[in-house]
């Protein structure tokens, strides 16, 4: 018996939906790290250059929430080069893809009568070459060996390469490392757990 040719060509698997993950929510939250003059000599928090990782920190991070300085904490905030996250946040995360995450767990204080809720600092850390640039479209402004800048302003849409990204559900591009992307599993964790403060957005766009 001859094989039609649908059953000669199997069906390509259809690519994952992918996410951008942002801030939902930008008025300032009530909290502080009270010793950040002297955990990196006083500088910002940042991870080293080409790589993802915590700095080489003087002592533990000591964060405050104090009401006055602004709303309440949630789940998700945006601190420096990195995340605050809350434990439930830390408990998605890890669930889902504990190989793609590093935390380092903050000793937090309330100025209130509530006890403190626990919080640490969080770090996407899995690095992807993930972009199919034959099929994307975008600008390219300057690029070098280790580095690539592109044309924010420039109508781009991205198509990412499904053998680069593996079983990782979450992770930042190697060219863009300030976008940290995700798939539906990992955006189904968050709003199964009812975290708050991350959204969403089109990863292609």
């Amino acid at each position: 018996m001859t094989a039609s040719p649908a059953e000669k060509r199997p069906r390509k698997p259809k690519a994952r939906k992918l996410y951008s993950i942002y801030e939902r929510v930008h008025t300032p939250p009530g909290l502080k790290m009270e010793n950040i003059a002297v955990l990196d000599g006083g500088r910002p928090l940042m991870s080293p250059r080409w790589e993802r990782r915590f700095p080489s920190l003087t002592e533990t991070p000591r964060l405050v929430i104090d009401r006055s300085l602004g709303r309440p904490p949630v789940d998700w905030e945006l601190f420096h080069d990195f995340w605050l996250v809350s434990d439930r946040m830390k408990n998605v995360l890890e669930s889902v893809d504990r190989d793609g995450v590093a935390f380092l767990e903050c000793e937090t204080r309330s100025t209130g009568r509530k006890a403190a809720p626990v919080y640490w600092l969080c770090d996407v850390v899995r690095i992807l070459e993930a972009v199919d640039e034959e099929k994307s479209r975008f600008e390219v402004l300057d690029e070098g060996k280790q580095s690539r800048r592109y044309n924010g302003m420039a109508l781009s849409s991205f198509v990412y390469r499904e053998e680069a990204i593996g079983s990782a559900h979450i992770f930042r591009l190697r060219f863009m490392k300030s976008r940290i992307i995700c798939d539906q599993i990992m955006k189904d964790a968050c709003r199964a757990a009812d975290v708050r403060g991350i959204g969403f957005g089109d990863a292609s766009k």
